[in-house]
């Protein structure tokens, strides 16, 4: 998969997304979507998809719906993200919905919801920083 997504993502390289195989569908105004094909390298022990997998799609989400509202000199960071987890998922595709709730001057909240097809497998809030670059 290694190389895969160079230049899709707005920062550039993504090597993590690269490695489990995440897939930018879009961005824009606030809001993402993002998408992973389930693989055998994503399951955990007990054969289902690693909660991991599924919190790194919303990390990733999260990270694009906010990068849509920023300003040039402006950069993100992660301060918290809290998910549950609905349903299993053995296998197929899931895809990561997105979108700001609300941006501040330094901070932002976003909410992203985690399906297989219709079927609701997790929810994320999380909390993003917002600042200046530094050069």
């Amino acid at each position: 998969m290694s190389g895969k997504l160079k230049d899709e993502f707005p920062w550039g390289n993504f090597p993590f997304g690269d490695l489990i195989g995440i897939q930018k569908k879009k961005f824009s105004d606030g809001e993402s979507e993002v998408s992973l094909e389930v693989t055998q390298g994503h399951l955990n022990p007990m054969g289902s998809v690693h909660g991991a997998v599924t919190f790194a799609l919303a990390d990733t989400g999260m990270a694009l719906a906010l990068y849509s509202s920023l300003l040039a000199n402006e950069v993100l960071a992660t301060l918290e993200i809290k998910i549950m987890y609905f349903n299993p998922v053995l296998t197929g595709r899931l895809n990561c919905l997105t979108r700001v709730l609300t941006r501040g001057r330094r901070f932002a909240m976003l909410e992203s919801e985690i399906l297989q097809g219709s079927k609701i497998i997790a929810k994320a809030s999380g909390i993003y920083a917002v600042s200046l670059k530094r050069d």
